[in-house]
């Protein structure tokens, strides 16, 4: 006779939709599980690419620099890097030398060249552009003195008498700001003439030789700029930037040590100048978001398995006649537990190994824009497995309890009295409280940012006010829900047939029904929370450093530009505008041209009906005075404009406007002042929607002075904004993944009921009911439950993420003030999502009535 044990994985198959309901709920707790821990690590990843894309190449790794360098140390230094390196794990070094000024080089005969003999190692020449010569052994000129002055290839210049190699090139003049290659070169490889800079040309040796040649005929004794440092691969993950940070450190002390034992400990200056911060911010960034995440993937999981000892129950229900038999026949409580293990572990172990999975591959979908780290993912492996090994052991257990107490001690556990207390407990007041507590901490949650950290304070209870809200409000729609159907039996509508039955089939199912409206509103709230402050976070780094910087790029320039001497570069013009600024009366003044302002500015957050009528209206004359636009107006505010201008004599109001944001200021149009007032402006600057390296290069080669310039991508660390859109990003996961499950829950429930339906279907048809009136009973009994629950949801999910949103705002002494995006997209697909579930569970429900058999009615 075959033992229950070993037929259970055969027989658990005459249940499908409980080995569906237990691999579906293992899938889910192992994959919040997993993704909480790559969540976090992917944070960090993530970080690391943001700081790799500021971070010079060549300062990942270590940096050894001096300045006034004597040049016959050289030689210990280089080889002291170079005999350490590889054990290290760096390659080559590149080793960067420039010489002090070199006045009175002569080319073609005249010696009133002022250069700087430089040379890289390496790619050197590879990152210069080469317009004309070969890389034969000699020199390369910058094409700007080479062109003005006629000197080309082949040219022997010399320094008082003392020859120099040939040129044998020329390439293009490294202008500010310089490729990435060469930005930690920028003190010795570029030349900024509009500065007035002393260096004509930076001449650069085509290899070490000709360098080391020259220097040594030239009689230096000094270099003004010495650098050593590796191009190493940018790093992908946080562990892999610890460790290059590691070794870096560990090559720094045995450079040292070397140099202490040959007498030169002081020769250099060694560090990791720039990556050793951004490590320490990707780190903070990682655990701030771990923390933040924690208390909802521990509520998740604990959730999880929740759901898991809801299908031991079940299963145990399902089997209570076999499981008696066996208990008879001497088998304990232990082996009956196990006997649920055995029918039910294989769905489980494939439910949770699934999730695990697919939280790893759909990373890229709900996480960080980055990669995690190795070990990460074994934690997330053994998190999983670990959930895994908690949802036997409860299974077990629960069936094991369940047992011995019916089995062993011979009375079943009377829970009717204490399940009715808990359901009294007045839950939502526990969670009302939390909430309370949360926002009270949210207040201050970024205020931080202020205080020169790069990244907000982290307060886990701030960060987990929305989804108390959320569940207040869910629990308490479900108690009101609960109270309304138990007062239902008294509603007498049967001239409307089809929404009495609704009615009655809903009060009949009091507890699911109630289950799934918790879960649905839940689910929508959350998700509706966790997108708008993902989005509002995101949206609000887009729109304050638009506003800061008024375009896409702003560069300072000089009054030729700005007074219409120099014309707009040809590259700019249709993309840009000419903005002026004057201060002095404690409003800012912006001086604009209303033909190009709206071409060039970034007018898209700028809450104007038509703003180029509002820009025609200021450039009409006004005998009070000069038509203005005033911005962020209040009582202080007074109407005297600066230099000698009329007083001002607004015609709109504006709450925010590029440059100036939401600060007291007025808008002038240049085409209501004269020469005389437009000349005594003391800024201009260039608004562009172009990128600042076309922009920048436009200017320069149009000659234009620009001291400062400054763009979106570089005006706000976007960081603090970012950590909050990858915390909430996982509030967001879990609003969906309790959609899934709210969606599962509710089409399980109806296919539970598949033989009640069919039985009440087919005498309400018997009776007369047509068929069209039986699927409008049940979409309307469907359609309530997930429209209350949609209704709920996206009111409280939206009302709260547009509470948060600002308080989220690591930046509030940034215009504009943070505000939640626009909410109609999600609506729109929540409603699409609900009709379709709706629809499709109606169908389930009707099919059962079609499809029912004779002998299945009378079962039922």
């Amino acid at each position: 006779m075959t033992k229950p044990w070993r037929a259970a994985p055969k027989a658990a198959l005459s249940s499908p939709l409980t080995l569906i309901v237990a691999a579906v709920t293992s899938l889910l707790a192992c994959f919040l599980g997993t993704a909480a821990i790559l969540q976090a690590s992917a944070a960090g990843g993530a970080t690391i690419a943001y700081q790799t894309g500021i971070t010079c190449p060549d300062s990942y790794g270590p940096g050894f620099g001096k300045g006034n360098i004597p040049v016959q140390d050289i030689p210990a230094l280089t080889g002291a890097v170079q005999r350490h390196a590889p054990a290290h794990g760096f390659g080559p070094p590149v080793v960067g030398q420039y010489t002090t000024v070199l006045p009175g080089t002569q080319f073609n005969g005249d010696p009133n060249y002022k250069i700087r003999l430089a040379y890289r190692d390496q790619a050197g020449l590879d990152n210069l552009t080469l317009q004309q010569g070969t890389r034969a052994p000699g020199l390369w000129l910058g094409n700007v003195v080479a062109d003005a002055e006629h000197i080309g290839v082949g040219t022997k210049p010399s320094i008082q008498g003392i020859g120099l190699p040939p040129v044998t090139g020329i390439y293009r003049d490294l202008l500010d700001p310089p490729p990435r290659w060469w930005c930690s070169q920028q003190s010795g490889a570029v030349v900024d003439r509009l500065a007035n800079d002393p260096i004509d040309s930076i001449v650069f040796a085509t290899d070490r030789k000709t360098f080391d040649d020259t220097v040594k005929a030239l009689g230096l004794t000094r270099l003004q700029y010495f650098h050593i440092s590796f191009y190493e691969p940018a790093p992908t993950t946080l562990s892999a930037a610890e460790d290059l940070l590691q070794r870096s450190r560990d090559l720094i002390a045995d450079v040292r040590a070397d140099l202490t034992a040959q007498g030169l400990g002081n020769l250099v200056a060694a560090d990791v100048p720039t990556f050793d911060r951004s490590v320490q911010i990707a780190r903070q960034a990682q655990d701030n978001v771990f923390v933040s995440i924690l208390p909802l993937a521990l509520i998740s999981v604990l959730v999880g398995c929740a759901g898991l000892g809801t299908v031991a129950l079940q299963w145990y229900q399902r089997r209570h006649a076999q499981l008696r038999l066996l208990a008879a026949r001497g088998s304990g409580p232990g082996a009956l537990g196990g006997l649920a293990v055995a029918e039910l572990g294989l769905p489980i172990l494939l439910g949770g190994a699934l999730g695990a999975v697919a939280a790893r591959l759909l990373l890229g979908v709900y996480g960080p824009p980055g990669t995690p780290d190795p070990e990460a993912e074994l934690r997330a492996g053994a998190v999983a497995a670990g959930v895994l090994v908690v949802s036997f052991a409860l299974l077990a257990l629960v069936v094991a309890v369940r047992a011995h107490r019916e089995f062993e001690l011979g009375r079943i556990r009377r829970e009717g009295n204490r399940m009715r207390l808990l359901g009294y407990f007045p839950w939502e007041l526990a969670t009302a409280g939390m909430a309370w507590l949360g926002w009270t901490r949210l207040a201050h949650y970024s205020t931080g940012s202020r205080l020169g950290n790069p990244l907000p304070q982290v307060d886990p209870l701030a960060l987990t006010y929305p989804v108390f809200v959320v569940l207040t409000v869910g629990l308490l729609t479900a108690r009101l829900a609960w109270l309304a159907l138990h007062a239902s039996h008294r509603t007498r509508i049967w001239s409307r047939p089809a929404l009495q039955l609704a009615i009655r089939r809903l009060a009949g199912a009091r507890a699911p029904v109630t289950g799934v409206l918790v879960i649905g509103t839940l689910a929508i709230g959350t998700l509706a929370t966790g997108i708008g402050i993902a989005n509002g976070q995101e949206a609000a780094l887009d729109t304050k450093s638009s506003i800061f910087v008024g375009s896409n790029a702003r560069l300072d320039t000089d009054s030729p530009i700005g007074m219409g001497t120099v014309p707009m570069p040809a590259a700019l013009a249709g993309t840009s505008t000419v903005v002026g600024e004057l201060t002095g009366t404690g409003s800012v003044v912006l001086v604009v041209d209303p033909a190009t302002f709206t071409q060039g500015a970034a007018v898209g957050d700028i809450p104007a009906g038509d703003l180029d009528a509002l820009l025609r209206q200021i450039s009409q004359p006004d005998p009070k005075g000069t038509p203005v636009i005033r911005i962020g107006h209040t009582a202080k505010q007074r109407p005297q404009l600066p230099d000698g201008l009329r007083d001002a004599v607004p015609v709109a109001d504006l709450p925010v406007f590029p440059m100036v944001g939401t600060s007291p200021g007025y808008i002038v149009s240049r085409t209501a002042l004269d020469h005389g007032q437009l000349d005594r402006i003391p800024k201009w600057s260039v608004l562009t929607t172009a990128t600042m390296a076309d922009a920048t290069a436009a200017l320069r080669a149009a000659g234009v002075f620009i001291p400062n310039r400054t763009s979106r991508e570089t005006a706000l660390d976007g960081l603090p904004f970012f950590v909050v859109s990858w915390t909430f990003s996982f509030v967001a996961l879990l609003g969906a993944v309790l959609g899934v499950v709210a969606i599962l829950a509710l089409l399980v429930a109806v296919e539970v009921r598949r033989r009640q339906n069919a039985l009440a279907g087919a005498l309400v048809l018997r009776m007369g009911m047509r068929p069209r009136t039986l699927l409008a009973s049940h979409l309307m009994e469907l359609g309530a439950l997930s429209g209350l629950a949609i209704i709920v949801g996206v009111v409280c999910g939206i009302s709260v993420a547009g509470l948060s949103v600002p308080r989220f705002d690591p930046a509030t002494f940034l215009a504009p003030r943070s505000e939640l995006p626009d909410p109609l997209p999600f609506v729109l697909t929540v409603l699409a999502v609900g009709v379709l579930v709706v629809g499709l569970a109606g169908w389930i429900a009707v099919r059962s009535v079609r499809t029912a058999r004779t002998a299945e009615l009378i079962r039922a």
